[in-house]
């Protein structure tokens, strides 16, 4: 099949099925004249052949990053994220700009201006965030692969709830120029795709150094290897549906037994303060980060258009803010932060790989009202990747009540070779 008709049956399927599951906000219509191009090459990159949705808080270059928000809904990108250019230099094509929780605040895929995103695995269910639209789009088989961004878990929250493989890069491995983001110190953009093969390839086109993002570093070829004396820790953490850690508690322990990989329960002694150490920083970087969106250069005023769980945050962040004399939250947030990296840091002396269930429950029905902490709660456990600075990974583990469950992997920063292949190893059992 030529990428041409490719992109033309590709196009057909959103077309027909979109309109249920509301992942797209924008369809590259130049797509198929991109795809004839590629087709005339002689020389094809990469990612030749594969067509990549976009979550609409980073840049590409003609169309609009909207964030999802009435905020920015006329705005259209002048320019490319670091990441797109690196994907086009290889012959991937953008198909279009993803759904996603306004501002990327959320973790249901529900906060959207344009709408709720559908999970295409559990219709009627949250797909979760805030990369909803790209996991979702990369369920339905929209496209093959989906750029999110991920702050505390919002590539690999919704990946687990839509039975799909994604990954939050190390701190620094991507670079975050022309990410519109919603936590400077804690966001990374990261890949989605079907199977561990595809994110392992489009993590490796889009990381390394960018002088337009000094916290970016040089890091070697990613590769998946066969590995022997793996040391897998467990982590026993509360409030976790005990269906769940049945599940990933069985699956690893087979994968342990059949590669004769040693596992040991460990202790991160404070990872229960994780929640509580996250939102006081997400909160003052978001309310910095939006002090921009003041009606001026970009589309309108953002406390005037946004929606509730946006103006909470930035007004949350401003009270946090104003504290700061007396070095009340966000100060001791940052301490509590540096002991939390410590503590994996010295697990990781110890173990290879952590593993857990990416979400601790099962996704809940579009529009049921839960409070505040069980939505906070969906990121108990992926949050700790994201203070600690370390690369994690969701992969489908199996369905409970034919729901799909993650199973998360977190190794040491600029581990990602490491993590891949654990993944790549439970991929394949998995299929058995």
């Amino acid at each position: 099949m030529t990428t041409e008709q490719k992109i033309n049956i590709l196009l057909e399927k959103i077309k027909t099925q979109d309109k249920k599951i509301n992942s797209f906000l924008w369809l590259n219509e130049n797509a198929v004249a991109e795809a004839r191009e590629i087709d005339n090459k002689k020389a094809r990159g990469r990612l030749a052949g594969k067509f990549i949705a976009v979550k609409s808080n980073i840049c590409v270059k003609g169309a609009p990053a909207s964030c999802a928000s009435e905020t920015l809904k006329d705005f259209i990108a002048p320019y490319n994220a670091s990441v797109i250019e690196k994907i086009k230099a290889e012959d991937g094509i953008i198909i279009g700009m993803a759904n996603m929780d306004e501002f990327a605040c959320g973790s249901s895929g529900e906060t959207s201006t344009f709408g709720p995103t559908q999970n295409p695995s559990a219709m009627g269910l949250i797909p979760g965030g805030t990369s909803s639209g790209s996991a979702a789009a990369v369920s339905a088989g929209f496209c093959d692969m989906a750029l999110g961004s991920d702050t505390g878990g919002s590539i690999r929250n919704p990946s687990s709830h839509c039975g799909i493989v994604g990954i939050k890069p190390s701190y620094g491995l991507v670079s975050r120029y022309g990410l519109i983001d919603a936590g400077m110190s804690l966001d990374q953009i990261g890949p989605l795709a079907k199977n561990v093969s595809d994110t392992a390839l489009l993590l490796d086109i889009i990381k390394g150094k960018d002088e337009k993002d000094t916290a970016t570093f040089h890091s070697s070829k990613i590769e998946l290897k066969s590995l022997k004396n793996i040391k897998i820790g467990i982590i026993k953490i509360k409030n976790v549906d005990k269906k769940i850690q049945d599940l990933i508690d069985k699956k690893t322990i087979e994968l342990a037994k059949k590669h004769v990989w040693k596992l040991s329960e460990i202790t991160i002694k404070h990872i229960d303060l994780a929640i509580q150490t996250y939102y006081p920083l997400v909160y003052v970087e978001f309310f910095s980060a939006t002090r921009k969106f003041d009606g001026r250069r970009f589309g309108k005023k953002i406390e005037d258009a946004c929606g509730k769980e946006v103006l909470m945050r930035i007004l949350g962040g401003s009270e946090i803010a104003k504290a700061e004399h007396a070095n009340t939250f966000y100060r001791r947030a940052l301490k509590s932060r540096q002991i939390i990296t410590n503590e994996f840091e010295k697990a990781f002396h110890e173990v290879d790989a952590i593993i857990t269930p990416t979400v601790p429950k099962l996704p809940h029905k579009i529009g049921d009202k839960i409070s505040i902490e069980e939505m906070y709660a969906y990121d108990a456990l992926t949050i700790p990747a994201n203070l600690a600075g370390c690369c994690a990974i969701s992969l489908p583990a199996g369905k409970i009540n034919n729901i799909p469950v993650g199973l998360q992997i977190m190794c040491a920063k600029n581990q990602e070779s490491k993590m891949l292949s654990i993944a790549k190893e439970f991929e394949e059992d998995n299929k058995v």
